[in-house]
Protein backbone atom coordinates (compact mmCIF):
# COMPACT_ATOMS: atom_id res chain seq x y z
CA UNK A 1 0.00 0.00 0.00
CA UNK A 2 2.81 2.40 0.88
CA UNK A 3 4.52 1.68 -2.43
CA UNK A 4 1.27 2.34 -4.31
CA UNK A 5 0.76 5.66 -2.51
CA UNK A 6 4.38 6.61 -3.18
CA UNK A 7 3.98 5.76 -6.86
CA UNK A 8 0.83 7.86 -7.17
CA UNK A 9 2.55 10.76 -5.46
CA UNK A 10 5.48 10.58 -7.88
CA UNK A 11 3.08 10.38 -10.84
CA UNK A 12 1.25 13.49 -9.68
CA UNK A 13 4.55 15.36 -9.35
CA UNK A 14 5.76 14.33 -12.80
CA UNK A 15 2.48 15.36 -14.40
CA UNK A 16 2.54 18.71 -12.66
CA UNK A 17 6.03 19.39 -14.01
CA UNK A 18 4.83 18.47 -17.49
CA UNK A 19 1.99 20.98 -17.31
CA UNK A 20 -0.65 18.24 -17.34
CA UNK A 21 -3.55 17.52 -15.06
CA UNK A 22 -2.93 14.74 -12.54
CA UNK A 23 -5.28 11.79 -12.95
CA UNK A 24 -7.84 11.01 -10.34
CA UNK A 25 -7.11 7.39 -9.31
CA UNK A 26 -10.81 6.70 -8.90
CA UNK A 27 -11.34 7.66 -12.55
CA UNK A 28 -8.45 5.67 -14.03
CA UNK A 29 -10.36 2.73 -15.49
CA UNK A 30 -12.61 2.35 -18.50
CA UNK A 31 -12.93 3.88 -21.95
CA UNK A 32 -13.50 7.62 -22.27
CA UNK A 33 -15.69 8.60 -25.21
CA UNK A 34 -14.87 12.01 -26.70
CA UNK A 35 -16.89 13.60 -29.49
CA UNK A 36 -15.14 16.41 -31.32
CA UNK A 37 -14.07 18.01 -34.55
CA UNK A 38 -12.99 16.02 -37.60
CA UNK A 39 -10.36 16.74 -40.25
CA UNK A 40 -6.97 18.10 -39.24
CA UNK A 41 -8.25 18.64 -35.70
CA UNK A 42 -9.05 14.94 -35.33
CA UNK A 43 -5.63 14.05 -36.74
CA UNK A 44 -3.92 16.31 -34.21
CA UNK A 45 -5.89 14.80 -31.35
CA UNK A 46 -5.16 11.22 -32.35
CA UNK A 47 -1.45 11.87 -32.84
CA UNK A 48 -0.51 14.38 -30.15
CA UNK A 49 -3.20 14.48 -27.45
CA UNK A 50 -4.97 11.17 -26.90
CA UNK A 51 -1.89 8.91 -26.57
CA UNK A 52 -0.40 11.16 -23.88
CA UNK A 53 -3.66 11.30 -21.96
CA UNK A 54 -4.08 7.53 -22.12
CA UNK A 55 -0.66 7.17 -20.47
CA UNK A 56 -1.76 9.34 -17.55
CA UNK A 57 -5.05 7.57 -16.90
CA UNK A 58 -4.33 3.93 -17.80
CA UNK A 59 -7.46 4.13 -19.92
CA UNK A 60 -8.49 4.15 -23.55
CA UNK A 61 -10.13 6.98 -25.47
CA UNK A 62 -12.65 6.51 -28.26
CA UNK A 63 -12.87 9.58 -30.50
CA UNK A 64 -16.04 10.33 -32.49
CA UNK A 65 -15.50 13.01 -35.16
CA UNK A 66 -18.21 15.40 -36.26
CA UNK A 67 -19.28 19.01 -36.57
CA UNK A 68 -20.41 20.82 -33.43
CA UNK A 69 -24.05 20.75 -34.51
CA UNK A 70 -23.83 16.99 -35.11
CA UNK A 71 -22.27 16.42 -31.69
CA UNK A 72 -25.01 18.41 -29.96
CA UNK A 73 -27.64 16.44 -31.89
CA UNK A 74 -26.07 13.22 -30.58
CA UNK A 75 -26.15 14.55 -27.02
CA UNK A 76 -29.84 15.37 -27.35
CA UNK A 77 -30.63 11.95 -28.80
CA UNK A 78 -28.74 10.22 -25.99
CA UNK A 79 -29.99 12.46 -23.19
CA UNK A 80 -31.78 9.61 -21.44
CA UNK A 81 -28.73 7.35 -21.56
CA UNK A 82 -25.55 9.28 -22.48
CA UNK A 83 -22.83 7.42 -24.36
CA UNK A 84 -20.47 10.38 -24.79
CA UNK A 85 -18.37 11.61 -21.88
CA UNK A 86 -16.78 14.78 -23.27
CA UNK A 87 -17.99 17.03 -26.08
CA UNK A 88 -15.62 19.36 -27.92
CA UNK A 89 -17.81 21.99 -29.58
CA UNK A 90 -17.85 25.64 -30.64
CA UNK A 91 -19.08 28.22 -28.14
CA UNK A 92 -22.32 28.89 -30.04
CA UNK A 93 -23.59 25.30 -29.97
CA UNK A 94 -22.15 25.00 -26.46
CA UNK A 95 -24.59 27.65 -25.26
CA UNK A 96 -27.45 25.67 -26.78
CA UNK A 97 -26.27 22.44 -25.16
CA UNK A 98 -25.89 24.13 -21.77
CA UNK A 99 -29.36 25.66 -21.97
CA UNK A 100 -30.80 22.23 -22.82
CA UNK A 101 -29.22 20.73 -19.69
CA UNK A 102 -26.90 18.47 -21.65
CA UNK A 103 -23.72 19.51 -19.84
CA UNK A 104 -22.49 19.34 -16.27
CA UNK A 105 -20.42 22.13 -14.67
CA UNK A 106 -16.65 21.90 -14.75
CA UNK A 107 -15.20 20.85 -11.39
CA UNK A 108 -12.86 23.63 -10.17
CA UNK A 109 -11.11 21.13 -7.88
CA UNK A 110 -9.94 19.25 -10.97
CA UNK A 111 -9.92 21.80 -13.78
CA UNK A 112 -7.66 24.88 -13.25
CA UNK A 113 -10.32 27.46 -14.14
CA UNK A 114 -8.41 30.23 -12.37
CA UNK A 115 -5.66 29.97 -14.98
CA UNK A 116 -8.01 30.32 -17.95
CA UNK A 117 -8.41 33.65 -19.77
CA UNK A 118 -11.77 35.31 -19.12
CA UNK A 119 -12.71 35.19 -22.80
CA UNK A 120 -12.52 31.36 -22.64
CA UNK A 121 -14.73 30.99 -19.55
CA UNK A 122 -18.29 29.86 -20.22
CA UNK A 123 -21.31 31.23 -18.30
CA UNK A 124 -21.80 29.17 -15.17
CA UNK A 125 -18.64 27.23 -16.05
CA UNK A 126 -20.80 24.67 -17.86
CA UNK A 127 -17.69 24.03 -19.94
CA UNK A 128 -14.39 25.76 -20.62
CA UNK A 129 -12.59 27.01 -23.68
CA UNK A 130 -9.37 25.22 -24.55
CA UNK A 131 -8.58 27.03 -27.80
CA UNK A 132 -9.08 30.48 -29.28
CA UNK A 133 -9.29 31.94 -32.71
CA UNK A 134 -10.68 35.26 -33.92
CA UNK A 135 -12.96 36.63 -36.59
CA UNK A 136 -11.61 39.76 -38.20
CA UNK A 137 -10.36 41.28 -41.44
CA UNK A 138 -8.67 39.08 -44.04
CA UNK A 139 -7.10 40.82 -47.02
CA UNK A 140 -4.50 40.69 -49.77
CA UNK A 141 -1.95 43.43 -48.92
CA UNK A 142 -0.51 43.37 -52.45
CA UNK A 143 -3.87 44.33 -53.94
CA UNK A 144 -4.29 47.21 -51.49
CA UNK A 145 -0.77 48.51 -52.19
CA UNK A 146 -1.17 48.24 -55.97
CA UNK A 147 -4.50 50.10 -55.91
CA UNK A 148 -3.47 52.76 -53.41
CA UNK A 149 -6.13 51.73 -50.92
CA UNK A 150 -5.25 51.81 -47.20
CA UNK A 151 -5.32 48.42 -45.52
CA UNK A 152 -8.56 47.97 -43.54
CA UNK A 153 -8.44 48.79 -39.83
CA UNK A 154 -12.13 48.75 -38.85
CA UNK A 155 -15.24 46.84 -39.83
CA UNK A 156 -16.62 49.82 -41.74
CA UNK A 157 -13.41 50.14 -43.78
CA UNK A 158 -14.89 47.29 -45.80
CA UNK A 159 -17.52 49.77 -47.02
CA UNK A 160 -14.84 51.78 -48.87
CA UNK A 161 -16.29 52.17 -52.42
CA UNK A 162 -12.86 51.35 -53.86
CA UNK A 163 -13.52 47.75 -52.75
CA UNK A 164 -16.54 47.48 -55.04
CA UNK A 165 -16.48 44.01 -56.60
CA UNK A 166 -13.50 42.93 -54.51
CA UNK A 167 -15.21 41.80 -51.34
CA UNK A 168 -16.48 38.34 -50.41
CA UNK A 169 -18.63 38.31 -47.29
CA UNK A 170 -19.67 35.39 -45.11
CA UNK A 171 -23.32 34.43 -45.05
CA UNK A 172 -25.35 34.82 -41.88
CA UNK A 173 -25.60 31.01 -41.90
CA UNK A 174 -22.04 30.61 -40.64
CA UNK A 175 -20.32 31.95 -37.55
CA UNK A 176 -18.17 34.43 -39.47
CA UNK A 177 -21.35 36.13 -40.67
CA UNK A 178 -22.60 36.38 -37.09
CA UNK A 179 -19.23 37.85 -36.12
CA UNK A 180 -19.46 40.49 -38.84
CA UNK A 181 -23.00 41.47 -37.86
CA UNK A 182 -22.29 41.72 -34.13
CA UNK A 183 -18.87 43.31 -34.65
CA UNK A 184 -20.40 45.97 -36.90
CA UNK A 185 -23.23 46.52 -34.41
CA UNK A 186 -20.86 47.06 -31.49
CA UNK A 187 -18.66 49.35 -33.56
CA UNK A 188 -21.68 51.53 -34.26
CA UNK A 189 -23.22 51.75 -30.81
CA UNK A 190 -25.29 48.58 -30.88
CA UNK A 191 -24.99 45.11 -29.42
CA UNK A 192 -26.57 41.66 -29.54
CA UNK A 193 -29.64 43.14 -27.87
CA UNK A 194 -29.65 46.16 -30.22
CA UNK A 195 -28.69 44.71 -33.58
CA UNK A 196 -30.13 47.50 -35.76
CA UNK A 197 -26.82 49.42 -36.03
CA UNK A 198 -25.20 46.20 -37.20
CA UNK A 199 -27.63 45.81 -40.07
CA UNK A 200 -27.18 49.47 -41.00
CA UNK A 201 -23.41 48.95 -41.24
CA UNK A 202 -23.56 45.58 -43.00
CA UNK A 203 -25.88 46.97 -45.69
CA UNK A 204 -23.22 49.58 -46.50
CA UNK A 205 -20.47 46.96 -46.53
CA UNK A 206 -22.53 44.56 -48.64
CA UNK A 207 -22.68 47.10 -51.47
CA UNK A 208 -19.12 45.97 -52.28
CA UNK A 209 -19.78 42.23 -52.09
CA UNK A 210 -19.52 39.97 -55.12
CA UNK A 211 -20.99 37.04 -53.22
CA UNK A 212 -21.89 35.69 -49.79
CA UNK A 213 -20.03 32.53 -48.86
CA UNK A 214 -21.83 29.76 -46.96
CA UNK A 215 -18.89 27.35 -46.61
CA UNK A 216 -16.74 29.31 -44.12
CA UNK A 217 -13.81 28.75 -46.52
CA UNK A 218 -13.08 31.71 -48.79
CA UNK A 219 -9.58 30.57 -49.77
CA UNK A 220 -10.53 29.82 -53.38
CA UNK A 221 -11.92 33.33 -53.84
CA UNK A 222 -8.53 34.73 -52.84
CA UNK A 223 -6.54 32.21 -54.87
CA UNK A 224 -8.61 32.88 -58.02
CA UNK A 225 -8.36 36.66 -57.67
CA UNK A 226 -12.06 37.10 -56.95
CA UNK A 227 -11.51 38.66 -53.53
CA UNK A 228 -9.16 41.27 -52.16
CA UNK A 229 -10.76 41.20 -48.73
CA UNK A 230 -13.17 39.21 -46.60
CA UNK A 231 -14.25 38.52 -43.02
CA UNK A 232 -12.50 35.37 -41.87
CA UNK A 233 -10.68 33.63 -39.02
CA UNK A 234 -7.05 34.14 -38.06
CA UNK A 235 -6.30 30.40 -38.20
CA UNK A 236 -7.88 30.13 -41.66
CA UNK A 237 -5.77 33.04 -42.87
CA UNK A 238 -2.65 31.34 -41.47
CA UNK A 239 -3.47 28.16 -43.37
CA UNK A 240 -3.80 30.09 -46.64
CA UNK A 241 -0.61 32.06 -45.96
CA UNK A 242 1.23 28.75 -45.57
CA UNK A 243 0.56 28.22 -49.30
CA UNK A 244 2.69 31.32 -49.99
CA UNK A 245 -0.35 33.40 -50.85
CA UNK A 246 -0.15 37.09 -49.86
CA UNK A 247 -2.85 37.33 -47.21
CA UNK A 248 -2.93 39.05 -43.84
CA UNK A 249 -5.24 39.01 -40.84
CA UNK A 250 -6.19 42.25 -39.13
CA UNK A 251 -7.74 42.67 -35.70
CA UNK A 252 -10.31 45.47 -36.19
CA UNK A 253 -9.53 48.51 -34.06
CA UNK A 254 -13.16 48.39 -32.92
CA UNK A 255 -12.82 44.80 -31.70
CA UNK A 256 -12.31 41.36 -33.23
CA UNK A 257 -14.74 38.58 -32.39
CA UNK A 258 -13.53 35.68 -30.26
CA UNK A 259 -14.32 32.16 -31.39
CA UNK A 260 -13.82 29.60 -28.65
CA UNK A 261 -13.42 25.83 -28.89
CA UNK A 262 -14.86 24.39 -25.71
CA UNK A 263 -14.48 21.17 -23.75
CA UNK A 264 -17.54 19.96 -21.86
CA UNK A 265 -18.36 17.04 -19.60
CA UNK A 266 -21.71 15.56 -20.57
CA UNK A 267 -24.44 15.52 -17.95
CA UNK A 268 -24.72 12.02 -16.43
CA UNK A 269 -21.74 10.84 -18.49
CA UNK A 270 -20.68 7.22 -17.85
CA UNK A 271 -17.14 8.35 -16.95
CA UNK A 272 -17.70 11.87 -15.64
CA UNK A 273 -14.67 11.89 -13.32
CA UNK A 274 -12.40 10.76 -16.12
CA UNK A 275 -14.00 13.41 -18.32
CA UNK A 276 -13.13 16.14 -15.82
CA UNK A 277 -9.51 14.93 -15.88
CA UNK A 278 -9.48 15.02 -19.67
CA UNK A 279 -10.74 18.60 -19.72
CA UNK A 280 -8.00 19.54 -17.24
CA UNK A 281 -5.42 17.76 -19.42
CA UNK A 282 -6.38 19.90 -22.41
CA UNK A 283 -5.49 23.00 -20.39
CA UNK A 284 -1.99 21.74 -19.62
CA UNK A 285 0.83 23.69 -21.25
CA UNK A 286 2.03 20.70 -23.25
CA UNK A 287 -1.40 19.98 -24.74
CA UNK A 288 -1.97 23.68 -25.42
CA UNK A 289 1.32 23.92 -27.31
CA UNK A 290 0.54 20.82 -29.39
CA UNK A 291 -2.91 22.13 -30.30
CA UNK A 292 -1.54 25.53 -31.30
CA UNK A 293 0.99 23.87 -33.58
CA UNK A 294 -1.47 21.48 -35.17
CA UNK A 295 -4.66 23.53 -35.39
CA UNK A 296 -3.55 27.18 -35.04
CA UNK A 297 -5.80 27.55 -32.01
CA UNK A 298 -4.42 30.10 -29.58
CA UNK A 299 -3.75 29.16 -25.97
CA UNK A 300 -6.17 30.03 -23.19
CA UNK A 301 -3.59 29.84 -20.39
CA UNK A 302 -0.33 31.67 -19.75
CA UNK A 303 3.09 30.08 -19.90
CA UNK A 304 2.68 28.08 -23.12
CA UNK A 305 5.91 27.92 -25.09
CA UNK A 306 5.31 28.23 -28.83
CA UNK A 307 7.64 27.96 -31.80
CA UNK A 308 8.48 31.46 -33.09
CA UNK A 309 7.21 30.32 -36.49
CA UNK A 310 3.70 30.39 -35.04
CA UNK A 311 3.92 34.11 -34.30
CA UNK A 312 1.11 35.92 -36.06
CA UNK A 313 -0.62 32.68 -36.97
CA UNK A 314 -2.49 32.17 -33.71
CA UNK A 315 -4.21 34.34 -31.16
CA UNK A 316 -1.41 35.21 -28.78
CA UNK A 317 -2.06 35.93 -25.12
CA UNK A 318 -1.07 39.50 -25.95
CA UNK A 319 -3.98 39.67 -28.39
CA UNK A 320 -6.65 38.79 -25.83
CA UNK A 321 -7.50 42.44 -25.21
CA UNK A 322 -8.44 42.78 -28.89
CA UNK A 323 -11.13 40.11 -28.65
CA UNK A 324 -14.81 40.59 -27.87
CA UNK A 325 -16.84 37.67 -26.59
CA UNK A 326 -20.20 36.89 -28.18
CA UNK A 327 -23.39 36.67 -26.13
CA UNK A 328 -24.48 33.35 -27.60
CA UNK A 329 -27.53 33.02 -25.38
CA UNK A 330 -29.02 36.14 -26.97
CA UNK A 331 -27.75 35.24 -30.44
CA UNK A 332 -29.29 31.77 -30.37
CA UNK A 333 -32.63 33.24 -29.32
CA UNK A 334 -32.59 35.80 -32.15
CA UNK A 335 -30.73 33.95 -34.89
CA UNK A 336 -33.78 32.87 -36.91
CA UNK A 337 -35.12 36.43 -36.94
CA UNK A 338 -31.70 37.81 -37.84
CA UNK A 339 -31.37 35.32 -40.70
CA UNK A 340 -34.73 36.33 -42.10
CA UNK A 341 -33.85 40.02 -41.83
CA UNK A 342 -30.39 39.45 -43.37
CA UNK A 343 -31.90 37.66 -46.35
CA UNK A 344 -34.32 40.51 -46.97
CA UNK A 345 -32.09 43.51 -46.22
CA UNK A 346 -28.57 42.35 -47.07
CA UNK A 347 -28.39 39.54 -49.62
CA UNK A 348 -31.65 39.97 -51.55
CA UNK A 349 -32.23 43.68 -51.50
Amino acid sequence: MRRRKRFLGLAVAVLALAGCAAPNPSASAGTLVVAGYGGSFETAFRQAILPDFEKTCSCKVTYIPGASSDTVAKLKAQQGSPQIDVALIDDGPQAQAAQAGLLTPVDPKVVPLGQVADVARMPGDTGVGFGLTATGLAYNPQWFAEHGVPEPRTWLDLADPRLKGQLVLPSITNTYGIGLLVGAARANGGSETDIGPGFDAVRRIAANAVTFDTTADVSNYFLQGQAAASVWGVSRVATLADKNFPVKFGYPDDGAIALVTTANVVNKAPHADLGQNFVAFLLGTQAQAELAKATYDGSVVQGVSLDPALAGKVVDTGDLGKLRKLDWTTINQQRAAWTDRWNKEVENR
